[in-house]
């Protein structure tokens, strides 16, 4: 079993080796691939190792082959058809997000409940791949509408008032994969996997990493016993040497 810790991470490498396939690059190195996921070496080769042998030591990972694997270990060989519950500003941006088809992610299916929504033709997709026209339905056929499309990804983007109600009329489609974008936390079935996403948390949480980031940057002001501060020599920033700044390897 992959730990949860580990598969977020497979995600983020997937994203970097996409970035990496695109501009023709065949092989990268481990340590590439860590630095441009913000990971150390041993956590990406340790997480890496949960795949089974991939890298070539001295040589790097066939960037092609190592996508090929994670998306294997990720469910997404197999390609999710995904219904979107909600087209507000939220839904509607969701809609134009190119990464769900590059991800291996088809939305089939749109609902609200706005008269000035339902029966709208939406364009779905990318330039690249192509767009399809979708109808936006009624939440009423959701249940039904769901399961004729053969829909295994759920998508609320709701208000928080009818966030539960969508959540259980995808959970009566049969549908066991759930993202939601309310502040609640809709209650689920414990066969059904639901995953949260409150855009202000992530603020909050943002707040508190530049709030501390402050505070290790403020100066620490000098006593009696630091005298010889105030009287040494200042540091001329022009003659900083070049590697002073430069990041290392965490």
């Amino acid at each position: 079993m992959i730990p949860k810790a580990t598969v977020t991470r497979l995600a983020d490498y997937l994203r970097v080796l996409a970035s990496v396939a695109e501009r023709r690059i065949l092989v990268v190195s481990s340590e590439d691939l860590a630095v441009a996921s913000g990971v150390g070496s041993a956590t990406l080769r340790k997480d890496l190792s949960f795949l089974g042998p991939m890298g070539v030591r001295g040589v790097g990972y066939d960037v092609a082959r190592l996508r090929a694997r994670i998306e294997l270990a990720l469910g997404l060989d197999r390609g999710h058809r995904v219904v979107l519950v909600g087209l507000g500003n939220l839904g509607s941006a969701l809609v134009g997000y190119d990464g769900f088809a590059r991800r291996g992610f088809t939305v089939v299916g749109l609902f609200d409940v706005a008269p000035d929504l339902v029966g709208r033709t939406v364009a779905v997709g990318t330039a690249a791949d192509g767009y399809t026209d979708l109808t936006v339905r009624h939440v009423d056929e959701l249940v039904s509408a769901a399961i004729d499309l053969g829909a295994t990804v759920g998508v609320v983007a709701t208000p928080d008032a009818a966030a539960q109600s969508a959540v259980d009329a995808l959970v009566d489609a049969g549908i066991e994969c759930i993202l939601s974008f309310a502040s609640i936390d809709p209650v689920t079935p414990p066969h059904v996997d639901l995953r949260r996403v409150d855009l202000a948390v992530e603020l909050q949480i943002l707040s508190f990493a530049n709030a501390h980031k402050a505070q290790r940057a403020r100066p620490v002001r000098a006593t009696c016993r630091d005298a010889s501060i105030l009287t040494a020599t200042p540091v001329d920033p022009d003659r900083v040497p070049v590697g002073a700044h430069s990041r290392t390897d965490r």
